[in-house]
């Protein structure tokens, strides 16, 4: 296969796959904005954070910042390779283009990987909350009703999970928006005594757990980032791919920065770090409650319902949209392939079971089998990052020298910054090789790394025979 030439039947509104037509074009800019916000701004960040919160102090905000620091450049990254080529596999076609299908079956299924674990956690979740409101329906009965409601509003038209999206994130910022503004307002001393810098300095200081602490919330820190790159896969069916994701990647990351870092330098500032309610009942709830907010809890369940629900409905979006592409390239079952009415039924509904399998083994085996699923999707994201930060060294120089019209996105500090992203991922890997949960985690993730990467290069291999002997 030619790397310098290849596309994709995708690429093209009128192309066919698999006898079908391809993906539809429904989605619009509005949509696309929230799409990337949407995916990434999960539980993780109302209830999640917490933990890290617990593990690493007021240095959480460092941590953040880093992280932050980190996916703003690895957006920027994919937003110069998804503008120049547009594509429903995204960062995986790349891959395959520039690096080989190793490398794209890797990227693509560990993404999807990732995705479908999501998918389970968070209907879990999900259901658990819905459970301590209707208990006469037990909680995996819920997880079972939003599976079904979700896999049936991904299996209609693309423009309705855009719709679905657009208000389930529009929610979700209008609740951080309010929230950074009274956390503000608590800090200036509107609600009561301003705390001043008392919660950074006292009780142990800035750094109360040192060096562990920052270990411990170092990958769920990045972790908290992971999906925004699903704008990139969203784009290719809207209206005009090339020139919407170049807005929504400009927008979202910065947005996202923001909320995270912003949130986290709220909490930490208003409450101490070590007070166990940050943990359990999840740091937006504390903050609210030590405001004097009514109902705090309550609002927070709510939208910590809404958070779960547009996460889950976002993944299993992009997973589908994955599998679609890598079944496309030859990189999976050909069944997964049929498109209907321009959406990948097939797909869809494999990335739903996979996840209600997860559920199930959350419920059965949850600290084995669903334990070692979710250790896995952790360290995916950073399988993905490191290869795309390899791709779009490669894809880079290419286009400079075969198509520069095509760089409407350039990546900033080119190849500076693109290395020290690369350097900085290595970096977390050390970390994480350094303490036992981390090299458990790091054994499983390379172990399906292998197999991924095996099977895609023999299919490099095959191909390779196959043109010579035409």
């Amino acid at each position: 296969m030619s790397r310098t030439t290849s596309r994709s039947p995708q690429h093209s509104p009128q192309a066919v796959q698999n006898g079908e037509s391809v993906l539809s074009h429904g989605l619009k800019q509005r949509h696309l904005s929230m799409i990337a916000l949407g995916g990434v701004i999960g539980a993780g960040l109302f209830v999640g954070s917490g933990a890290s919160i617990a593990a690493a102090g007021p240095a959480i905000i460092l941590l953040f910042v880093g992280a932050g620091a980190l996916v703003m450049l690895i957006m920027r990254m994919l937003g110069e390779m998804s503008a120049a080529r547009p594509s429903t596999g995204s960062f995986s076609v790349h891959a395959e283009q520039e690096l080989g299908s190793w490398a794209g079956a890797t990227s693509g299924w560990m993404y999807w990987l990732m995705l479908c674990a999501g998918v389970a956690a968070e209907a879990t979740a999900a259901g658990t909350i819905m459970h301590t409101w209707v208990s006469f329906i037990p909680a995996y009965g819920w997880v079972a009703i939003f599976m079904v409601f979700f896999c049936a509003s991904n299996l209609t038209a693309v423009k309705n999970f855009g719709e679905f999206e657009f208000w389930f994130a529009a929610i979700k910022v209008t609740t951080i928006v309010a929230f950074l503004v009274l956390g503000v307002l608590g800090i200036l001393g509107v609600f009561g005594d301003a705390p001043g810098t008392s919660n950074l300095t006292d009780h142990g200081g800035f750094f109360p757990t040192g060096a562990a602490g920052l270990a411990a919330g170092l990958l769920t820190a990045i972790s908290a980032f992971a999906g925004l790159e699903t704008v990139t896969i969203a784009a290719a069916e809207s209206d005009n791919p090339s020139r919407n994701v170049a807005r929504a990647v400009r927008t979202a990351v910065w947005r996202i920065a923001v909320f995270y870092i912003g949130s986290m330098a709220v909490v930490v500032t208003l409450v101490p770090w070590n007070d166990p309610k940050v943990a359990t009942n999840g740091p937006y709830v504390t903050v609210l409650d030590r405001l004097g907010i009514p109902a705090a809890g309550t609002i927070m369940q709510i939208v910590v319902l809404v958070a779960l629900l547009s996460a889950m409905n976002a993944n299993i979006y992009g997973s589908s949209r994955m599998a679609y592409s890598l079944v496309s390239r030859g990189q999976g079952p050909r069944f997964l392939g049929k498109v209907t009415r321009g959406v990948p039924a097939a797909a869809v509904l494999a990335s739903c079971m996979f996840g209600f399998a997860a559920v199930i083994a959350g419920i059965v085996w949850p600290t084995t089998v669903f334990a070692w699923l979710l250790n896995i999707a952790g360290c995916s994201v950073l399988v993905v990052w490191s290869i795309v930060c390899l791709t779009q060294l490669k894809m880079r120089r290419r286009l400079e020298r075969e198509a520069p019209e095509l760089l409407s996105v350039r990546m900033w500090g080119f190849p500076y910054l693109t290395w020290l992203a690369f350097a900085a991922i290595l970096g977390v890997f050390g970390v994480m090789a350094a303490n036992h949960d981390g090299r458990q985690q790091l054994v499983g993730t390379a172990l399906v790394v292998a197999a991924l990467a095996g099977a895609g290069h023999l299919k490099q291999r095959r191909d390779r025979r196959a043109s010579v002997s035409r």
